[in-house]
């Protein structure tokens, strides 16, 4: 109670010194003016030293190849944001190419003449994205489209500098297929007018004469279609979906000669398999059947003779090279263990380029020769000068549920031998909530490992992509608040272990991870200390009704549709908003002015009332933000927050 008292009364200072627009002192951090805090006391600037080395980290992620030349184009920060830079050789200097106060990201290279690439950028998270021309000798970014419309990442034709992307220029709604010459804006057209915001071009022929287009309804539900560049026809290429029976497709190319296209797909599996379609029957052949688990992604070299391709196998990633015509298949060795995000093929046919990342490394971009196997390193990102090897690895942890399913997550457990006894935790849940918490890369919170000997376990509760269609099913419609008694059940078990504290248990999370985070604090209060949801949703009817139009339809096939009377009513029943009488454990709520998915007042709406009823709360307001924070000036001032949090409520003694 002492610690708290005197949070309040420091917060009442801070917001009187916000109020009065007058400097706090000078051993204190001054927020920007993009910032709005409300309660959060002072942040000592000793605070903020002690943790600077753990936020100096860097990453960078693959993005394309040259086409002409052995060079890569990635994605890193120097600065503030993630920027393109060019790096010509294996450990080669990243040399900069964009200097934007936002985030550049999917950026493609023009596989003619690689002197221009494509790339898409919002402004302050708002996720409106508008593609851009960059010219590699001018360094003139050129703006391709009408600068108020959502556009999707440019798909480049294999031999020539057309490009297919998605656009709600029709009604901000429905993402149209578009067609355009990057060298010549004024042929963009509308290739195809298309219902639903959840398109997306994924292959040219090599002939240039036609797209695969994905449709996209649901996690498990997709279809491809094949569109005619020329009249702009679409055919339907895969089985119409029966009801209950749903089949989601994923990645897909097509052949050089265009009779055939590889995709993944979870047809006739409780996984994504890789499989070969035959254009002209449609019959599929399974090409993966012998490894039990799901296939995640996928490339062809350019001359067809070898199809790469990873899995995720308990969430490590492993590289597999096929040879299309014989059909032999080999993982690669020699690829250190971690997580891969895509892989891309150089127009050589021989080198495979690709981002991986792991609990000891940020994440780099490395090579990988399919004809000897050889792997190269591409580029090295700083880890602060602090040493990656000290950093603990994640153990694979269980626990039985409500309904006796067994749940998995992942345990990260600071140093023994520096902090003996139980220790406090952080439960970590994920967003999506198609997605997968796995053995990754702790950024900022490696401080909270090592400095402070706090515990995170990162659970994977039903819903969680990873374990199968099936699984990802669990938690659809009135299964909802089934994945909050998963934590339930989980908060249970970590009473029953003896290294971790259960009376010293915080909840935290992003998007859906924040919406769960705030069911966890209504449904379990009595189980936590304190609660930090960001972004996250606190009511998933007026979610629904707020979230952009182009993405509603997508979310209604996961929560269920608001507009149905019974829906409605489940929904309203367990939401956090009305669960306000049992929430009275501190809570520090962070949303992004500009948050397209999840508007901010879901989290100002429960905030507001919280604050009425004398629950403890923070709240932390970006204004030049949206669906999280990516800027790192405003990652540094919330994770300083979060420590300050942490220490008055989680690390506090009773």
């Amino acid at each position: 109670m002492k610690s708290h008292l005197a949070a309040v009364l420091i917060g009442a200072l801070w917001a009187t010194v916000h109020a009065q627009d007058v400097a706090p002192p000078a051993d204190y951090i001054k927020p920007g003016d993009n910032m709005v805090l409300e309660h959060v006391p002072p942040i000592p600037t000793a605070v903020a030293d002690a943790t600077a080395r753990y936020g100096e980290y860097r990453y960078a992620l693959f993005q394309d190849w040259n086409p002409l030349r052995r060079e890569m184009i990635v994605s890193t920060r120097f600065a503030n944001t993630l920027q393109l830079h060019l790096v010509n050789h294996p450990g080669g200097a990243r040399q900069q190419l964009t200097f934007f106060a936002d985030r550049v990201r999917a950026a493609s290279v023009d596989p003619v003449d690689g002197n221009s690439l494509v790339f898409s950028k919002d402004v302050g998270g708002n996720e409106w994205y508008q593609l851009y021309r960059f010219d590699m000798a001018s360094g003139q970014a050129t703006l391709l489209t009408d600068g108020r419309s959502r556009n999707g990442a440019a798909l480049f034709e294999h031999s020539g500098s057309r490009i297919a992307y998605t656009s709600t220029r029709r009604n901000n709604q429905d993402t149209d297929l578009y067609l355009m010459d990057i060298h010549r804006p004024k042929t963009d057209h509308m290739l195809a007018q298309l219902q639903g915001g959840g398109w997306g071009p994924l292959d040219f022929s090599r002939d240039g004469s036609e797209v695969l287009l994905l449709e996209e309804l649901s996690i498990n539900l997709s279809n491809i279609y094949i569109v005619n560049v020329v009249s702009g026809e679409k055919r339907q290429i895969t089985a119409k979906q029966q009801p209950g029976k749903e089949v989601y497709y994923g990645q897909a190319v097509f052949t050089p000669d265009a009779k055939g296209i590889y995709v993944t797909t979870d047809l006739d599996s409780d996984f994504q398999r890789l499989a070969y379609f035959d254009l002209a029957t449609m019959t599929p052949h399974y090409l993966t059947t012998g490894i039990p688990w799901g296939v995640e992604g996928l490339a062809l070299s350019e001359d067809g003779k070898t199809l790469a391709f990873f899995t995720n196998e308990n969430g490590s990633s492993k590289l597999y090279l096929l040879d299309t015509a014989k059909g032999a298949m080999r993982a690669v060795a020699n690829l250190p263990a971690g997580i891969i995000d895509s892989v891309s093929f150089h127009r050589n046919n021989r080198d495979l380029g690709l981002s991986l990342h792991s609990a000891k490394s940020p994440g780099d971009a490395y090579s990988v020769d399919v004809n000897s196997g050889k792997v190269e390193r591409w580029t090295y990102s700083e880890t602060s000068g602090l040493n990656a090897a000290n950093f603990p690895e994640p153990r694979l942890v269980s626990w039985k549920s409500f309904d006796g399913r067994s749940i998995s997550g992942w345990l990260y457990r600071p140093d023994p031998n520096k902090f003996a006894g139980r220790r406090p935790v952080i439960v970590d849940i994920h967003g999506g909530p198609e997605g997968q918490a796995r053995p990754d890369f702790m950024g900022r919170n490696n401080y909270l490992l090592n400095e402070l000997g706090v515990a995170y376990v990162l659970p994977n509760v039903r819903g969680s992509t990873g374990y199968g269609k099936e699984f990802t099913k669990l938690d659809n419609g009135f299964h909802r608040d089934d994945t909050y008694k998963d934590i339930g059940a989980l908060l249970d078990w970590i009473a029953t272990q003896p290294e971790l504290d259960a009376n010293r248990i915080m909840v935290f999370g992003g998007s859906y991870g924040g919406h769960m985070t705030w069911a966890t604090a209504a449904y379990y209060n009595d189980k936590i200390r304190c609660a930090m949801p960001i972004v996250g949703m606190s009511n998933l009817v007026t979610f629904l009704e707020h979230t952009e139009a182009y993405r509603r339809d997508l979310r209604r096939a996961e929560y269920g549709d608001e507009r149905d009377p019974a829906m409605r009513a489940y929904l309203e029943r367990i939401a956090p908003m009305n669960h306000l009488e049992s929430m009275h454990k501190p809570i520090f709520a962070v949303v992004g002015r500009n948050d397209p998915r999840v508007p901010w007042s879901e989290s100002r709406q429960i905030i507001d009332k919280l604050n009425a009823q004398g629950t403890p709360t923070w709240f932390m307001v970006a204004n030049d933000e949206g669906h999280g924070y990516a800027k790192k000036s405003n990652n540094d001032l919330m994770f300083d927050a979060e420590v300050m949090f942490i220490k008055t409520y989680l690390l506090a003694r009773d």
